[in-house]
């Protein structure tokens, strides 16, 4: 007789171990990849839940995608540090964590006094299946003038 599955709890919060840092749902974090010669990947925790057997506790992600993950590809008017909020949703192991992040809106990103290797921002919301962004159309600054409404229709 097959053992019947514990239900699966959700945790308010949780500590990761290696880092010693509490993550709860609505937080930013890098996730390892599995192949360690590319970047973290960045993901915004929906749920966090424990199986309630043991230790193994899993979150539920909502993935950022970097230009050059995204169907079209890196342009000139993508800042190195921009992300695109996804309709990719999964659930990974909470071992995956490496840290925190945090992602800004484009308009308080430009207003920090320093940017640090954990900082992002987001200008758009990315449909991973059809390559569409939301909005379609921002300004493109150049030395810090409106320059003109780029497209992004691939």
């Amino acid at each position: 007789m097959a053992k019947a599955k514990a239900p699966r709890r959700t945790l308010d919060s949780y500590t990761v171990k290696p880092i010693n840092k509490t993550v709860k749902p609505g937080d930013c974090v890098l996730m390892r990849p599995s192949d360690p010669s590319k970047p973290s990947y960045v993901a915004k925790i929906e749920r966090i839940e424990s199986d309630g057997r043991g230790p193994h506790v899993r979150v539920r992600v909502r993935w950022y995608y970097r230009p050059e993950e995204s169907i079209g590809g890196r342009r000139q008017f993508h800042g190195s540090k921009e992300v695109f909020l996804s309709d990719h949703y999964d659930t990974q192991s909470a071992d995956t964590i490496e840290g925190k992040c945090m992602v800004h809106s484009f308009k308080n990103y430009t207003k920090l006094d320093a940017v640090g290797n954990d900082d992002f921002f987001c200008r758009f919301e990315y449909n991973s299946s059809t390559g569409a962004f939301n909005p379609d159309r921002v300004a493109v600054y150049v030395s810090n003038f409106p320059f003109f409404n780029a497209n992004f229709m691939v």
